[in-house]
């Protein structure tokens, strides 16, 4: 059994084990950017009362990077003891259920808050839990999908990150009305969406692990590049590409409503998000599973970190509104198909199928640390620097140096 554990997957997963992977990740989603988008942001707010934009922004930035931190050390950490768990239920199945209660739990508490730090903490607990959940249900993809399905698998994870931030924002504009049953509201929604994958999946059980040696097991966060230069290169580009796109993106609203100076800025950043995610959707679906088919990755991640610079580009240096959406289908395009592949290429370039949980661990810190921290340097860029035109170069700088990293890798074509 403790062979069949770290052996290559080779059976395919089925319809059912997609559908309640989906359905989790939607869940997981709506549970995560809802605050980001809207509930986070306006309950800082609401605590600050600042008369100048840029002060509301430096402050949801500071929180969102101190929870940033928390990712640094919850995504590894987690991987890497779900690598080493013996449990009856499986290596990674109680760490996504016990990461799913303390992101939950968070979340209801967070809405209660009223004070600045209260606020910090209980999102960075909220932002730990979801790295525990996320980081054990990534590294399922690596134990039981197969190569040749793992792009479409993992546009499965990309897909309802679209909907699950309309669907949230939605619920929590209409039905759950209020900040504290907001925060409840999306709570119980993820509980009761990651449920059926417990309860559906398999999770082959480890019968013995080695004893845990403290110093190997901190070593063994560090990767050396020179080593293992596929996995290096994979991660700097997620890094570059994640910074562009959280760049583009994490300060539209303030452009819409300071830069273009649109009437309805609500209303325009609503459609725009909608012709984002629509793209987000189809790219990480049917470019996904095209990769799969022609057994092919670095061409499509390379073109969608590319498409995310044009798009960056456009915002740059044509500030028009009609401009602005067709870079969000560019944005949308380019972000969704590099979901998808990237997150399939990452899973071939492990180092070690020992140690697939922390080193998938590692490859997610470069997907949540730079949405965490892009919105404080992002208000930096535009409030001290060089102001949207400047936010945005920056972001088409990353995104085409994160299509340039992946050309140096061999292992994978």
């Amino acid at each position: 059994m403790t062979t069949a554990v770290f052996a290559e997957p080779t059976r395919a997963v089925t319809g059912r084990w997609i559908a309640v992977f989906a359905t989790a990740w939607l869940g997981i989603w709506m549970a995560q950017l809802t605050p980001v988008q809207l509930l986070l942001p306006k309950q800082i707010e609401d605590q600050l009362r600042a008369s100048y934009w840029v002060d509301n922004v430096v402050a949801f930035g500071v929180v969102s990077g101190i929870a940033g931190l928390c990712a640094l050390i919850a995504y590894p950490l987690t991987g890497a003891l779900s690598d080493r768990t013996t449990s009856r239920f499986g290596r990674r199945r109680p760490w996504i259920a016990a990461g799913t209660l303390i992101f939950a739990v968070s979340l209801v508490l967070l809405g209660l808050q009223t004070s600045m730090v209260g606020i910090g903490v209980f999102w960075s607990l909220a932002l730990t839990g979801f790295c525990v959940l996320t980081a054990a249900l990534t590294a399922t993809i690596s134990d039981q999908v197969p190569v040749n399905q793992r792009g479409f698998v993992s546009g499965w994870i990309s897909a309802p990150q679209a909907i699950g931030t309309i669907l949230g924002l939605v619920l929590v504009t209409t039905v759950f009305l209020g900040q504290v049953l907001g925060y409840v509201g999306i709570a119980v929604l993820l509980v009761v969406l990651v449920i059926p994958f417990l309860l559906v999946t398999r999770d082959e059980v480890l019968l013995t692990s080695q004893k845990l040696n403290w110093r190997t097991f901190v070593e063994g966060f560090w990767i050396s590049p020179r080593q293992y230069p596929d996995f290096g290169w994979t991660l700097l580009s997620r890094v570059l590409v994640n910074f562009g796109n959280a760049f583009g993106t994490a300060l539209l609203f303030q452009f819409l409503q300071y830069g273009l100076k649109v009437d309805d800025a609500e209303g325009s950043l609503l459609l725009l998000t909608a012709v984002y995610m629509v793209f987000v959707i189809l790219a990480s679906l049917v470019l996904g599973r095209l990769s799969d088919r022609l057994g092919r990755r670095l061409p499509f991640v390379f073109v969608a970190a590319a498409l995310q610079g044009v798009a960056a580009l456009m915002l740059a240096f044509v500030p028009d509104l009609g401009v602005a959406f067709a870079a969000a289908g560019l944005l949308g395009l380019g972000y969704g198909c590099f979901l998808s592949v990237d997150q399939a290429l990452a899973t071939q370039v492990l180092p070690d199928p020992h140690t697939r949980g922390k080193d998938l661990g590692i490859m997610n810190i470069a997907t949540a640390v730079p949405q965490a921290i892009a919105p404080l340097l992002g208000a930096i860029v535009v409030a001290a620097l060089a102001g949207f035109t400047g936010l945005f170069v920056l972001s088409a700088v990353a995104a085409i140096l994160g299509a340039l990293a992946v050309l140096p890798i061999r292992s994978v074509r």
